[in-house]
């Protein structure tokens, strides 16, 4: 088995997502908005993926102790520095869920449900009370459901690859393409979803992806269970957003229907 042998699998799926005709009919503010609502959901428990992670390779507790895989935790802590605490482009630093939600709260989009969740968790209570009572609509239940099934396994391959190849390379070039025509049509609303965008693009492009493609090979090794672990993360992670996708796409068509041309 080898990273080689995953990608081959995941093929199929993963064109499959980047050709969704989902960012076809993302072509109206409202649509964007929409879409925003939803994914942004998926932009925060990415987070939980890479800090269970940390947890399980890093020392976060106290009385320290040295990392038994020094290697993996510093691939890892390289991923957390850029994803939990990135510049802002204000002068500052901040998560790219801080900057995604910036960037909804700049165009309009509505925040409240993911704000109540994050209270809620911040306030204790537990996320499977909070996702029972969250008005966030079954596709998104299912989403973060299937995103916190994979961490509870603890099988670290298995969240490595959920993590590499569930979450890479997901908003493609078109999607960008989208956001700088809504922006222009809108005299520079999305100036902060393009900043988004564009640390979205350099770091998991540039930096994260490779960093997390080797951390899955030095978890698989030669262990070719964890390898078949790996891979049937890294597909079930790819029809996951699959069906999140087609879940914003309906509600896109349903409440914020594309321009005619």
């Amino acid at each position: 088995m080898s990273l080689e042998k995953i990608r081959s699998a995941i093929e199929p799926c993963r064109q499959s997502l980047l050709e969704h005709p989902i960012y076809r009919d993302i072509r109206t503010p409202a649509a964007l908005r929409t879409f925003m609502e939803y994914h942004v959901f998926a932009v925060w428990d990415f987070m939980s993926l890479l800090k269970s992670l940390q947890c399980r390779f890093c020392c976060v507790t106290v009385p320290w102790v040295p990392a038994a895989d020094s290697a993996s935790a510093r691939l890892i802590n390289e991923i957390v520095l850029g994803e939990e605490t990135d510049d802002d482009g204000r002068g500052g630093f901040a998560s790219h869920f801080e900057l995604y939600r910036r960037a909804m709260q700049g165009f309009g989009a509505d925040t409240s449900q993911i704000d109540r969740m994050v209270r809620d968790l911040a306030a204790g209570r537990s996320l499977d009370e909070t996702l029972r009572v969250a008005e966030i609509g079954d596709a998104v239940r299912a989403f973060v459901g299937h995103t916190f099934a994979v961490i509870r396994s603890e099988e670290w391959c298995a969240v490595a690859a959920a993590f590499t190849f569930g979450r890479e390379d997901l908003l493609p070039d078109v999607f960008q393409k989208i956001v700088d025509q809504l922006d222009a049509e809108t005299g520079g609303g999305l100036a902060d979803f393009q900043f988004y965008l564009r640390r979205h693009i350099d770091l998991d492009g540039g930096e994260h992806g490779p960093m997390a493609l080797r951390l899955i090979s030095d978890l698989c090794g030669n262990d070719s269970a964890k390898w078949k672990a790996a891979e049937a993360a890294a597909l079930a992670s790819l029809q996951a957003r699959t069906r999140l996708w087609d879940a914003i796409h309906q509600q896109i068509l349903t409440t914020a229907p594309a321009k005619t041309v």
